[in-house]
């Protein structure tokens, strides 16, 4: 990537709500120039999305849940659940990020959730075995208060020095 991308980047990264003009003041370059290199990096794909981070505490939301689990993977069963597993997790507005992987305990699938309370949370993980239950194994769920001291909020702020 080039510098002069790099640092659009990075300031878009810090805060993607800041116009291309004040990001052009503060890099001394052409709002055009901005305007047209924010253009290139959502069209070639380095932007997925502009969002808010939001304060979940104060939206009363009080759990976040990760959670970590096997899912079968014997081909005649995977072909079985996958589209239906792939909506319900799209469409589920408590699941924040969920992802195939490989980790703890072997677990090859997570899921990252919020909840407005414990029984918020007990009832998805009621539905998401009722729905899914007989294709998981060895089910872990890592469960963290919203409301307590934190000593890093969710932000990609810091991750521009990864990218210098």
């Amino acid at each position: 990537m080039k510098k002069r991308i790099q640092r659009v980047f990075t300031e878009l990264i810090k805060n993607s709500k800041k116009s291309d003009r004040d990001i052009a003041k503060k890099l001394e370059i052409s709002q055009p120039t901005v305007t047209r290199i924010r253009k290139k990096l959502e069209t070639q794909g380095y932007i997925s999305e502009y969002t808010v981070i939001p304060n979940f505490p104060k939206l009363g939301f009080e759990i976040a849940a990760f959670m970590f689990f096997n899912i079968d993977r014997v081909k005649s069963k995977v072909k079985k659940i996958k589209s239906k597993a792939h909506n319900w997790i799209t469409s589920h507005p408590n699941i924040v990020f969920a992802a195939d992987g490989d980790g703890i305990k072997g677990k090859n699938c997570m899921l990252a959730t919020i909840h407005k309370n414990f029984t918020d949370y007990s009832k998805f993980i009621t539905d998401f075995k009722a729905m899914f239950g007989e294709h998981i194994k060895d089910f872990e769920s890592f469960l963290v208060p919203l409301a307590s001291r934190t000593p890093k909020h969710l932000s990609f702020k810091s991750i521009e020095n990864l990218i210098q």
